[in-house]
């Protein structure tokens, strides 16, 4: 199947940026080094062109009904401008994706799906589409900017008449962007590092990220891949979907249930709140290597005994920790911060400790 390219493309080859295929799309993994575009992130600014998520709109006086369906959280409790993190439980206690939920009016939401999901969402909410619901895929039409850092607001405050240091976490607002109306601005963060993502119409992706380089030239501004993305929410301890959570882990067992709202019907909720009240057998926790070595996607994981107890989830070098780090599903015994572990590594067994998230602390 051919590669699908994001309405940037052409401009990140120019960039030199080494382009690989993920979730279908051809996107910029690295420009210079992971490391390097990390630490930009983390102590200054960067850019990241995630152009390949989904965006679906959900019209109509029955569009809350059909969201507090499909979703976890309890979407009724969001205003006009206030975003929502959630997911969509599938009926056999596992993830079909995770989402964020935004108001944009009584009968308005905007929902921001993963790439990798974005037919096979469609059409999980298609089918509790009963109710007449108007759903637009405008995925194709969109692209997303995430400027992220501690100078994103400086940067983009020189860009806009929205007042961003007012904006709270999780909320958004529609602004002019440059010489460029209609963006939608918001304030979510996938970094843990500060910042503001930009919803704009392919159209003007061009001129919108040529405004934000222009204006954070002072700053030292740089395009930013997939692969610091990936480290950079690694530290912060986010999950990502495919390694994390997906269609097998329970919402429950992934720390999620400040999402999993049961003051409300939605899909699967009577097995999620008996698997609540009966408690979970294991649970995803993150972890920090005291030996030396890298801790990859789907290594097991043991006790001192040298039982297996879990798997590896997700794992990298932290650039600011500079040790291995990682996320995984572990017996629940082992889930308290300060447990040892041991990571299977070929055929050595590393010693780890579960940790709090996030694994680094600013």
């Amino acid at each position: 199947m051919e590669l699908k390219k994001v309405a940037l493309n052409d401009l990140h080859e120019e960039l030199g940026a080494k382009m690989v295929p993920f979730a279908g799309y051809n996107m910029p993994v690295r420009y210079t080094s992971d490391i390097e575009e990390h630490k930009t992130v983390r102590e200054g600014v960067g850019v990241f062109d995630v152009s390949h998520m989904g965006e679906f709109m959900l019209r109509g006086p029955k569009a809350l009904d059909l969201i507090q369906r499909v979703t976890s959280n309890d979407a009724s409790k969001l205003f006009d401008g206030k975003a929502q993190y959630s997911c969509l439980p599938n009926k056999d206690g596992g993830i079909v994706d995770d989402l964020l939920v935004y108001r944009i009016s009584e009968q308005e939401y905007l929902l921001v799906v993963n790439a990798s999901n974005i037919e096979k969402d469609w059409n999980w909410i298609s089918s509790f589409n009963t109710e007449g619901v108007e759903m637009e895929n405008i995925s194709d039409s969109m692209s997303l900017f995430a400027v992220q850092g501690p100078k994103a607001e400086e940067v983009c405050q020189k860009l806009t008449d929205v007042k961003l240091s007012e904006m709270g976490y999780y909320t958004f607002t529609m602004g002019r962007i440059g010489d460029v109306d209609d963006v939608l601005i918001s304030a979510t963060g996938y970094t843990g590092a500060g910042g503001f993502e930009l919803y704009v119409m392919n159209e003007d992706a061009e001129e919108v990220w040529e405004a934000l380089f222009e204006a954070g030239a002072e700053f030292d501004i740089k395009p930013i891949g997939l692969g610091a993305r990936d480290t950079l929410r690694l530290e912060k301890g986010f999950c990502l979907y495919g390694n994390d959570i997906d269609d097998t882990t329970s919402p429950l067992e992934a720390g999620l249930g400040w999402i999993t709202k049961f003051t409300k019907d939605f899909t699967n909720a009577e097995a999620l709140k008996a698997q609540k009240e009966a408690g979970v057998t294991k649970r995803l926790v993150g972890f920090i290597m005291e030996e030396k070595g890298i801790p990859r996607h789907d290594y097991p994981i043991f006790d001192a005994e040298d039982n297996e107890i879990g798997r590896v989830t997700s794992g990298s070098i932290s650039p600011m920790l500079e040790k291995g780090i990682g996320l995984g599903y572990v017996e629940k015994a082992f889930s308290k911060a300060g447990s040892e572990i041991f990571i299977g590594v070929r055929k050595r067994r590393l010693k780890a400790v579960v940790e709090k998230l996030p694994l680094y602390k600013d």
